[in-house]
């Protein structure tokens, strides 16, 4: 058998990362990376040309392994639809786009988060079953072998009895991340619904990976969703927020987050019992627990979801998808939640620096990762700590 033809769209940005890993697995024999697709043409590096007609064969970084490259979906999908399509683009785009290749008979590889509203994610996940095409979606640590370790903890009462989950994410952003394209920090754009922000899409991760361990996969799995939105930066979006959901089972998952952290730190997810706790560093598969065992680390590594999908779609009943489209319904209803919600409350000036050092220019909420901490730790929002900038006069 040949092995399935891929096709990227959306290849600038995080795109040049699925383009890299597309490339690897090509080498290996695991895929045929078909076409790239995406409004800006490849660039010849010998010349400096850009192609300038559908098909044009130039690599984005060498000439020995070209690529076709064409303007839009629709040249593809004229052109001969790929076994795969992996979509990397704005995130207003993503229903339109991921439903117009799943018709032509395409499987897909969608980007976080899959849609800009729930009603679109209800549609895809309907026109995907009728049609019986399989849609992934790139929330890469649903591929962790750490959950399920953590759920075996869990189940195996070395933490007592969960109370509830809690989540810190307190990374940095400059300016020019929020000028890197229109959509970015927009709740809106021309009209439509993009529901960026630090809850919605760079920590979409924490939200969607907290949810799961919690149990909340599908839509139906959250019972209520408490938002407490703010922003340091001028845009629309949340960039400093925390959020409360309680799950249908009565589990409380609460999240701290911010992209105006003093500095970057990596993500974690907490599992807290009555007798000890877990405590999941997801973008590193590295588990820390605390009970009645003692303290220990464990290391787990992760299955790649588009090579899950492609093992899927070679085996439909052996392997199933580990981030299918229907799984991310709970993170959908935070979401919604937070597009229908009204527009993040600006941080009093008094409470922001601007900053100039090596992580860029960029503006920092002062002692803002503490509070996310507590979010954390005492299941609270931010309004419910008092957080200073949370005080009205």
């Amino acid at each position: 058998m040949k092995p399935p033809t891929v096709a990227l769209v959306g290849v600038h940005g995080h795109g040049t990362s699925h383009l890299g890993h597309a490339r690897d697995l090509a080498d290996q024999g695991v895929l045929r990376l078909v076409a790239v697709v995406d409004p800006r043409p490849l660039v010849d590096p010998s010349t400096g040309a850009a192609g300038a007609r559908p098909g044009a064969r130039l690599a984005m970084a060498d000439l020995e392994r070209p690529i076709p490259w064409f303007p839009d979906l629709d040249a593809l999908l004229a052109a001969g639809p790929p076994d795969v399509v992996i979509l990397c683009t704005p995130i207003d785009t993503h229903a339109d786009l991921a439903e117009r290749a799943v018709r032509a008979g395409c499987d897909v590889l969608l980007e976080k988060p899959p849609t800009a509203t729930l009603a679109e994610l209800v549609r895809l996940v309907d026109v995907a079953q009728d049609l019986g095409r399989a849609v992934q979606v790139g929330f890469q640590t649903y591929g962790s072998h750490a959950l399920q370790a953590v759920r075996e903890i869990v189940d195996g009462g070395e933490i007592g009895q969960v109370r509830g989950i809690g989540a810190v994410g307190t990374w940095v952003r400059d300016d020019e991340y929020w000028a890197r394209a229109p959509w970015a920090g927009r709740r809106t754009l021309d009209g439509r619904p993009v529901v960026d922000g630090v809850t919605t899409n760079p920590l979409a991760h924490a939200v969607a990976t907290a949810l799961l361990l919690g149990g909340a996969s599908t839509v139906d799995d959250v019972q209520e969703v408490e938002l407490d939105l703010y922003r340091a930066n001028d845009i629309e979006a949340d960039d400093t927020s925390s959020l409360r959901v309680t799950t249908r089972a009565g589990l409380r998952v609460a999240l701290g987050l911010t992209l105006c952290a003093d500095v970057h730190t990596p993500p974690r997810i907490i599992v807290h019992g009555n007798a000890g706790s877990v405590v999941l560093h997801y973008t590193r598969d590295v588990i820390e627990v605390t009970g009645s065992h003692g303290h220990r680390t464990i290391e787990r590594g992760r299955t790649d979801l588009l090579e899950n999908l492609l093992a899927h779609r070679a085996d439909p009943d052996g392997t199933p998808l580990l981030a299918p489209l229907s799984a991310t319904g709970a993170f959908m209803r935070v979401l919604e939640a937070v597009r229908n919600a009204p527009a993040p409350r600006q941080i009093a000036a008094e409470h922001v620096d601007r900053v100039h050092d090596a992580l860029g220019a960029r503006l920092r909420v002062r002692d803002v990762a503490q509070w996310c901490e507590r979010v954390a730790d005492e299941l609270r929002t931010f309004e419910e700590l008092d957080a200073p900038w949370t005080v009205r006069p």
